[in-house]
């Protein structure tokens, strides 16, 4: 058997029942109101002059189930994928939780039945779907998807961010020996093609959605950005290869680059620095670049302990997931987080990720958006 961790560090980590909850997107990006500002967060929705979505209310709702079915189920073929339950909460002392930049709080809640006990809504299912692939009985060359919710308190809303994250988390078997960037980039190639596939079924649907991706994806590294671009920042750098490419990969994403900075921040414990990325596409709607996936080959027991160091929470070692990946009782992985939302607004040509999601916002901003014809829900 591939892997070797016992039902009993699986209970520790989790002792939550998994059950049917749906999520998605921890993706970033940035809308034409911030993509010049840094990391700033807008203070008003942008809406483009002239804007009118072309689906009603009812329409909409109807795309975006065309959208979610047909994606889905490429993205399984492409990958060899078959859906299972996930967790919508996990304990703390599980270390289970993504802790995406480390300064994100989770939402946290008490059970009646366990007083003393503390649980938190996860912020994606980074390191659970890992541990799930043993339990579930998953071998080299398989993999599962789910539907992940989840809520970021903290997250600055606009076109493209809401506090409720829908998104589909993916992990996939891998040997060690295929944790090289020729295994990463044939995967990204082919969550690119799920992509493409989707985009053609629905312009085929729907006359005013016209394909806009293009055939092949270009890959860059977070260095080569710099490099291209050294008087720009992180998202300008983002925003001008994506609308000169119109669809990358932007690789190595949480080391320190020449400038001594990070491209963006990457919790040490999942994704190796070294062999993860985004799928980032321009979209012309609003004028932006636009986060669809990331996802990378996982940390193994070398390059966990390294980055551990370098993030300066080495004490996270100790904790169920973390030393079961130290004394090699997981899988070795490749997996990734793709935002249901996101895709639906990119395929339905919506200028609002409320369009085809149902959050909360700030009161003036739906009535800005109202006054506009724009619905946010």
């Amino acid at each position: 058997m591939i892997m070797e961790f016992s039902v009993a560090l699986f209970v520790e980590g989790m002792r939550i029942r998994a059950g049917l909850w749906e999520t998605a997107g921890w993706f970033a990006a940035v809308c034409k109101g911030n993509k010049h500002k840094g990391d700033k967060p807008m203070s008003k929705i942008d809406l483009p002059e002239g804007y009118q979505p072309v689906l009603g209310l009812r329409e909409t709702q109807i795309a975006i189930k065309e959208v979610k079915d047909e994606f889905q189920r490429e993205l399984a073929t492409q990958l060899n994928l078959h859906r299972v339950s996930a967790p919508l909460f996990v304990t703390p002392e599980s270390g289970l939780n993504d802790n995406l930049n480390g300064v994100e709080r989770p939402v946290s809640f008490e059970v009646k039945e366990q007083p003393g006990r503390s649980f938190e809504i996860v912020h994606s299912l980074a390191k659970w779907k890992r541990m799930a692939l043993g339990r579930y009985g998953f071998h080299v060359g398989e993999g599962l998807y789910t539907d992940m919710n989840a809520i970021r308190r903290d997250e600055d809303t606009d076109n493209i961010h809401s506090i409720y994250v829908d998104q589909w988390d993916w992990e996939k078997i891998i040997t060690k020996e295929d944790r090289t960037e020729e295994t990463l980039r044939e995967t990204v190639k082919a969550v690119y093609e799920a992509l493409r596939v989707t985009e053609k079924y629905m312009s085929n649907r729907y006359a005013h959605i016209e394909c806009i991706l293009p055939e092949q994806i270009t890959f860059l590294t977070t260095q080569e950005l710099l490099d291209r671009y050294p008087d720009k920042d992180t998202k300008e750098r983002e925003y001008l290869a994506a609308k000169e490419y119109g669809a990358v990969f932007l690789m190595k994403i949480g080391d320190l680059l020449s400038n001594g900075q990070k491209h963006d921040g990457r919790a040490p414990d999942y994704d190796d620095w070294q062999l993860n990325g985004d799928i980032i596409v321009y979209y012309p709607v609003t004028d932006i670049s636009l986060e669809l996936s990331s996802m990378g080959i996982r940390v193994d027991e070398d390059s966990l302990r390294e980055q551990l160091r370098k993030a300066g929470c080495e004490e996270r070692a100790q904790l169920p997931f973390q030393k079961a990946v130290l004394e090699k009782k997981l899988p070795y992985t490749i997996g990734g987080g793709i935002g249901q939302s996101r895709i639906c607004m990119f395929f339905l040509r919506k200028c609002h990720i409320g369009e085809v999601q149902v959050s909360v916002w700030p009161q003036e901003e739906v009535d800005a958006a109202l006054e506009k014809g724009v619905t946010i829900l």
